[in-house]
Formats: structure tokens, sequence, C-alpha cells
């Protein structure tokens, strides 16, 4: 397997959990190493569990593992919770002035530093954090000159007193470790690879950017808020107007008049806010105007958990808004992902003039990956299909004053009609949310001719298939004659890949099939590349199987198990490794794995 390093940060919220976090992420990206974040926490401002998991590599890192290296216990909660889930060679660096640790299992060290004796904690509230990055980095094998760095970065805006406070006590900690505890026996290694820490509601925010939004509005909404976030501190200088909304009925509204002006117009929401945008989507796809809606999803239902991850809005999505329309919808695999699939999304609901929904998730929204920048295009291909933006169709006007022949639901092969912005000349036609003629006028003005209606509905549902030709099928990755297919879609790709890689170390072969595009499905292609799977098995973060549910319903297949997790955290590889153990002895069909780590 890869060599990886996890360190997992708890404590209370308010207690600092994220600034170390933070502080680690920089100086492993900056070593050339490959990182994914995860912080499990509660929803409130002060107080309740937090606990920041960082898993860190040479190789590329794409989920938050099995087991922790190094535990730094801000409180008794946390050392409570989480120190007998390390093993040997694992190690707890924490405050022995204020917490106790309790029974630790064979071969873990336990590194109780002096807190008090190394710093003055009535000048420095959280001095414990600071020696704990401290003497962490040198039991890591990474010198000290690397994290003055990152503190002076860190604390600058405060002035120099405070970045040498924060530096001095820091060398405390370092120095401390190096005399009393043992350090590691694999120094985590540099390498020449640079990487930028993202995460999926920032690598969102800036695809939106480089694939070129120039309207993006929200009502905030966890765990989608990010979006928001990255948006309004960057909208002057990325020239994006951004609009925060009273509710989200109001935030659909308003990005579909954008996108009918013109520009290319994004908002994101989690699912309670979706089911807000329902009818707004069905306008959408009625007058024809393309916009991007992100739905980065949260275990509900109602309120539900909000600081929790799940994959439980799929049927929400597939039956957003009444009535048949072309729609596409598609889940990003990883942080890096969620970057690309913006402007790939746009292009195509440009070109077929319809919505595009993104169903991320927290995991993705929140979490955060090291990536390679030159996977990041900011320069992507813009296709804005057949639209008009001047009276000679691209240009400037040439003084015409009367309609011509145009129509804005012109009736033809592939569905698409010709889309023109509002104001230029020669080109006056009705928008409304009833069903229309070519030229926007309602049919149910005089009379509901129905040769109308159907021709209408038959023009915009044939968009589905150059929707369909459009976008790629997914693929199988690993061995043909694998004995098990994971079978998995949107997130849980990283998790899966590791789980395949575990199970084939193991002597149980083992491929994976994840799918991106949900609409289109390419039902047949699937089909197709599970004809001769040997044992297939499901995988999703969800209660009632809603990926599995849709594949059956879309192309009658069932698979031979399913492997679902309900209660708010991720899957981690030992889950499914485990669990298609279990299947393949006969055991049973459905897994359930529970989440040893939030105990």
């Amino acid at each position: 397997m890869k060599q990886t390093f996890a360190i997992a940060i708890g404590g209370a919220a308010g207690q600092g959990v994220a600034t170390p976090g933070d502080i680690f992420a920089k100086i492993f990206s900056r070593r050339g190493l490959s990182l994914n974040a995860y912080n499990a926490y509660q929803s409130i401002i002060r107080g309740g569990h937090t606990l920041l998991t960082i898993r860190t590599g040479p190789e590329p890192v794409t989920n938050m593992g099995d087991r922790i290296d190094l535990l730094i216990p801000l409180n008794q909660d946390t050392m409570d919770r989480h120190l007998k889930l390390l093993g040997s060679g694992a190690s707890c660096i924490y405050n022995a002035d204020t917490i106790r640790p309790g029974v630790a299992a064979d071969g873990v060290q336990l590194c109780p530093l002096p807190v008090s004796e190394l710093a003055d904690i009535t000048r420095n509230k959280v001095a414990q954090n600071t020696l704990a990055i401290g003497a962490a980095l040198h039991m890591m094998g990474i010198g000290f000159p690397a994290l003055e760095e990152v503190l002076h970065e860190q604390f600058k805006k405060k002035g120099e007193s405070v970045v040498a406070e924060n530096v001095g006590v820091a060398r405390a900690g370092y120095d401390y470790a190096a005399a009393h505890f043992t350090s590691f026996p694999n120094p985590l290694p540099k390498t020449q690879k640079r990487y930028a820490v993202l995460s999926g509601n920032i690598a969102m925010a800036m695809g939106g950017a480089a694939a070129g939004v120039k309207f993006y509005c929200a009502y905030p909404m966890s765990p989608s808020t990010g979006v928001l976030h990255w948006m309004a501190a960057h909208a002057r200088t990325a020239g994006i107007m951004v609009r925060q909304v009273e509710d989200e009925i109001g935030v659909i509204n308003m990005a579909i008049g954008a996108a009918h002006a013109g520009v290319r117009s994004m908002c994101a929401t989690s699912g309670g806010g979706f089911a807000l945008m329902s009818e707004g989507l069905g306008m959408s796809a009625m007058i024809e105007t393309p916009v991007v809606v992100i739905d980065c999803q949260r275990a509900g239902p109602s309120t539900g958990v909000p600081t929790k991850t799940e994959q439980g809005d799929l049927w929400q999505m597939l039956g957003a808004a009444f009535g048949d329309y072309p729609r596409v919808i598609a889940a990003p695999l990883d942080i890096a992902d969620c970057f690309k699939l913006i402007p790939e999304m746009f292009n195509l609901v440009d070109r077929f003039q319809c919505p595009g929904l993104v169903l991320c998730d927290l995991l993705l929204s929140e979490g955060r990956l090291g990536v390679d920048p030159k996977d990041l295009d900011f320069h992507p291909v813009i296709d804005r299909g057949e639209l008009i933006i001047g009276a000679n169709g691209n240009g400037a006007s040439a003084g015409i004053s009367t309609n011509g022949d145009y129509k804005r639901y012109k009736i033809t092969e592939s569905g698409i009609s010709p889309r023109a912005v509002p104001g230029v000349p020669g080109h006056i036609h009705t928008v409304a949310t009833d069903e229309h003629m070519e030229d926007g006028v309602l049919i149910s003005d005089e009379f509901t001719n129905p040769i109308k209606r159907r021709a209408m509905m038959e023009k915009r549902m044939r968009k589905v298939a150059g929707i369909e030709a459009a976008v790629a099928p997914p693929e199988l990755r690993g061995p043909r004659d694998a004995k098990v297919t994971l079978i998995g879609w949107g997130s849980t790709r990283g998790v899966i890949e590791e789980a395949c890689e575990i199970l084939n170390e193991e002597g149980i072969s083992a491929n994976q099939l994840q799918v991106r595009w949900l609409v289109p499905l390419h039902g047949e292609a699937i089909l197709e590349l599970l004809r001769n799977a040997r044992h297939t098995i499901i995988v999703e973060n969800n209660y009632s199987g809603q990926f599995a549910r849709y594949l059956r319903s879309e192309t009658s297949f069932v698979p031979d198990g399913n492997i679902r997790k309900y209660d708010g955290e991720p899957f981690m590889p030992h889950h499914i490794v485990e669990a298609v153990k279990e299947q393949l002895g006969g055991k049973t069909k459905l897994s359930v794995p529970v989440h040893e780590i939030m105990v």
C-alpha cells in the first residue's frame, strides 16, 4: 500500500482545531506531499466534538484512510473518544496539565507536554495547540524552518510580537519533543511536486470563474456556503456580480433571470434549499434558459444533520420540477473534479439550453485535497451554443427594426433553437412559463392546440439524445475478470479505489465502476461493462440505495449486494473491504458499516 501518515486533531468548537490543520496542510503541500482532509464537526458555534483528520503522503491521497498515526487531543473528551483507536506505532501528544490519557494499546507512545512550563498560558490561550504542532513536526522529521515560515504567514496580520511569541512557543514544543519523545521511524519525505490545497466549494467557485460565470447568487446554507464566500471575496477581481438573496426561491429566479439576459449564471444550496428551487427549475426548462445549480448534499430529511455528509438527494434531483424536460445531472468524483466539472456543465447547458445540476456533498464541499495546479485549466474551451448576441448572429446591430422571421423556439431536428439575448434588434420574442408556439406566444391564449403542444414537447425532448452523445460513458477500472466489481457514484470514488487496492493485495481481485454523469446515465453502456461481472456490489452513502434503485429503474440491473452508510460520516477503506469479504462469504447481501472512529 501507499506510504501515508494521518494526523487527527480533536477538541471542542472554539478551541482552535482548524488553525493547526491549516498549518499542517501548508507544510505538507510545500513538501510536495499529497493530502486529504476531513473535518467531523457539530452544528454549533462553541462546544460539541470536532475531529479534523489530515492524511498525507508522496502519492495521491484520495480519502481519510483507516488509521490515526498521531492524535492531538485538545480536551479530555477527545482523548476519551479516540485514544483506544490508536494502534501500535501511533503516538498521542496532549496537554499534561489538563488531560489524563487513560489506557492505551500496546505500542502506542503517550507524549505529555507540560504546557504551563513551556509557555505563558495566561497570555496565549491556545499555547497547547502551537506546542503540539512543534512537537509533532519534530516527530515527523520535518525541520523547524518550515513551521517558522508558515507561522509568520499565519500571524503576520496580528503584528511581529504575536508572530515572535508563537514561533517561540512552537520552538519550545519542537525542542521538548527532541529531548523526550521518540520520533516516527519513517520521516515524512519531500518531493519536487507542488500542490494547491482546495476545498470542493472553492474548487467549484474557481471552476465557475474559469467557465466565465458573471452572476452568482445564493442564500447561505451549509455545506454550500463556501462557494458564496469565495465568490464574494473575489467578485471584483473576477468580474462577477454576487448577490446574497432572501431565500432559495428568489435565488433560482434571480439566477435564471441573469441567464436569460445572456450571462453564465450559477447558484448553490443544499437539499432543503434545493427543494424550494424545484418550481424555478421547471421555468428554466420551459423557457429553455441554461442555468447551473449546485446541491451540496447533507444528511436529511428536513434540517437533518446539517454538518454531516450523505448522498441522499439523488431522487430529489431526478424528480425536481414536474413534467418531463431535458436536464443534465452530474456528481463530481473528487475535489479536483469539482473544478473540472463546472466548465463542462456550462458548455452542455449552453449548448442544449436546459438546467444543469451538480450533485456534490459535504465530504467534498468542506473537505480539502492537495491538487496539482497543472490539473486546473483556467482557460477552458467555452461553448455558448447557438447564442445570438447581435443582429447578424454574433456582431453589432445592422439597424434592423423589424423582427424578421426570428422564432425563439423554432422546431429543429436537434431540438435546439437559436437563442437571442434580449435586446438584440430583429429578435423580439415572448418568454413565459406556459407552453408556447415557436415564437413564444402561449398556445392557451386562444385554443390549447394539442398538435402544437405535442410538437413543442417532442422538440425539447429531442435534446436528450444530443446530451447523451455529448457526455462520455463511465469506464471500468481494474481487471475485467475480477472476482468483485464495486459500483459507486460521485464522491465515493477515492475510498472505493483504495478498497480495491487492499482487496487485490489480499488476493481478492476487484475492479471499480464509478458513475459521474447521472443524467444521461448511459444505461446500455453500463450493462455492457457489467455483462460478465462475477459479483457486483453497489456502494453509496444513503439508507435506501438511491443509486441502486435508479440503475434498476433505468436498466433492470440488480446488483448481488449493497454497502450503505447513512450515519453522517464517510466511508473508510476497511468498511468496504470487510463488507466485501462478508458478502463474498455469503453472510449477507446488505452491509451497513459502523463508523467506529466517532464512537
